[in-house]
């Protein structure tokens, strides 16, 4: 796979008091597509809830470019910045665009993977999510750990 990218629906309640889209609804773009994307690889929440394992983020950050209002055509783009070789750790890359390929946000989650039964960090990563970790695609500049 070499591109994960999806058009996102702006709605009425995604808009904050000056009319363009609140700062909330940005990350909320950025979960709702690394739970597809993980889906789409195979690893449902059925999965992840069977073998009692889960996504846990440390640090989410979104750099806000452009203003997005109503009517712009936005899609989201995601990628892997940086990953452990084990997938125990790992950076995930959001870009939004608009419509003329202008970034208007980048949201940058820094992850790992927890034993849902222990509440601690799965050690080992379980080989489904080091799979599907290695399909997704990855940016430009990166990194393995």
């Amino acid at each position: 796979m070499s591109t994960f990218t999806k058009a996102i629906s702006i709605r009425w309640a995604d808009l904050d008091p000056n009319f363009h889209l609140r700062h909330s609804a940005y990350y909320d773009f950025g979960a709702q597509h690394r739970i597809e994307i993980l889906e789409q690889n195979g690893m449902t929440l059925q999965v992840m809830n069977e073998q009692h394992f889960g996504p846990i983020a440390f640090r989410e950050e979104c750099v806000f470019r452009k203003e997005i209002r109503l009517n712009d055509k936005i899609t989201i783009n995601t990628k892997i910045g940086k990953m452990k070789a084990d997938a125990s750790r790992w950076t995930i890359v959001h870009e939004l665009r608009d419509d003329h390929n202008v970034l208007c946000a980048k949201i940058t989650i820094d992850g790992a993977w927890m034993d849902t039964r222990l509440r601690k960090l799965a050690n080992p990563t379980p080989p489904i999510a080091v799979a599907v970790m290695n399909a997704i695609p990855k940016t430009d500049d990166f990194v393995l750990l």
